[in-house]
């Protein structure tokens, strides 16, 4: 464990509930100015207190080390207000209804926001069989390339892995696809809605 809570994130939470601090004490059963204490940096919580003082915030234990609370304003679970989450060391990519705390490889993973494509990211749709058909004239290096492509309509996503030394391409199923994001893994996130762009391949 590298990350332990923090005095900052006790008192944003305990303010947030409008909690004293001898109010905090007594849900944990131990003093005010044990409470005082974590929140100055002059003493941490007990091991054995991480799951009540969870509880008595109103938060989960992973929010409690990550430093930040967290809400998920997508309670409808509407698939076009995904999130998408990238691990920089392994390429793990996931996608989340909502905001959500998100760690691998040690790293708690900040959500990622889609930009329009540039002259050096563009994604090309076409229409193939049915499917969307995209391309990314994108370098393919180990250091640098597309690393997924992603479909994303009102009822689920679909994930295109990419792998460097080929091309950046995938085929997708056009069900209710709304929009289609690439990922590199120097720049970013990209996406493009394919209605406004899908045309019949020649």
């Amino acid at each position: 464990m590298n990350r332990y809570v923090t005095g900052a994130m006790i008192r944003q939470m305990r303010e947030k509930k409008n909690m004293t601090q001898e109010d905090l004490a007594a849900r944990l059963f131990v003093s005010g100015k044990a409470i005082s204490k974590w929140e100055t940096g002059q003493g941490l919580p007990d091991i054995s207190l991480l799951e009540p003082l969870a509880q008595a915030l109103e938060i989960s234990i992973i929010e409690l080390f990550s430093g930040q609370s967290v809400v998920n304003h997508n309670r409808a679970s509407n698939m076009l207000r995904s999130v998408l989450y990238v691990c920089p060391v392994c390429g793990n990519s996931v996608f989340s209804l909502g905001q959500a705390v998100v760690s691998c490889c040690g790293i708690t993973l900040p959500p990622l926001e889609a930009e329009e494509p540039d002259e050096a990211h563009e994604i090309r749709v076409e229409i193939s069989d049915g499917d969307y058909y995209v391309t990314i004239d994108h370098p393919m290096e180990k250091t640098h390339s597309i690393t997924s492509i992603i479909a994303v309509s009102d009822s689920g996503c679909q994930i295109a892995k990419q792998y460097p030394e080929g091309n950046a391409q995938a085929r997708l199923r056009m069900d209710r696809v709304r929009w289609i994001y690439a990922y590199c893994n120097r720049h970013g996130l990209f996406r493009v809605n394919p209605r406004a762009l899908g045309r019949k391949k020649p």
